[in-house]
């Protein structure tokens, strides 16, 4: 099973150190029953898309919690074992938690590619990263401004382009 797990780009030096994607559990984005349910498509592609998406907004959240960090989205692919990720049935239809799984012990080494902004997308993720709150809150004009960020598409990366990425986060 593939989960996407978000991060920011400290969080992902800080995993390539380390070997590991963060401690247990981990939250991560995966295609689930309820994504399914939600996205009405039984094509995994674009489901699979939808979970990236998710993972994205989750590191939007991390962006916002780090004012330090560079104002890039970050989601590291992971392939886990079936069963492996866990949603919490009681959160399965919270619109919050769309695809939400936890994951334990991942590895770096299980990565199957990496996805980041691109740099032109920084002032609309530093704009979207400042307006998450609001948007939580029900602000439409905030809810707008974070919609921008996922204007931007994702660029994929390898595993093996990792340490030339962690440079970025400095």
């Amino acid at each position: 099973m593939r989960v996407y797990v978000p991060l920011t780009l400290p969080g992902l030096a800080e995993a390539y150190k380390t070997g590991e994607l963060g401690s247990e559990p981990i939250v991560a984005y995966a295609v689930t029953p309820a994504l399914r349910e939600w996205y009405l498509s039984d094509d995994i592609e674009e489901l699979e898309y939808a979970a990236l998406n998710r993972a994205a907004l989750a590191s939007l959240g991390l962006l916002a919690a780090d004012a330090e960090a560079v104002r890039r989205r970050v989601v590291v692919a992971v392939d886990v074992p079936d069963g492996a990720a866990i949603s919490d049935p009681d959160r399965a239809l919270d619109p919050a938690a769309l695809g939400e799984v936890r994951v334990g012990g991942v590895s770096l080494a299980k990565a199957a590619s990496v996805h980041v902004d691109a740099g032109d997308a920084e002032a609309d993720v530093a704009a979207a990263a400042a307006a998450l709150a609001a948007a939580d809150g029900g602000d439409d004009d905030a809810q707008f401004i974070v919609d921008g960020a996922e204007d931007h598409e994702l660029l994929w990366f390898a595993t093996q382009e990792i340490p030339n990425l962690v440079g970025l986060g400095g």
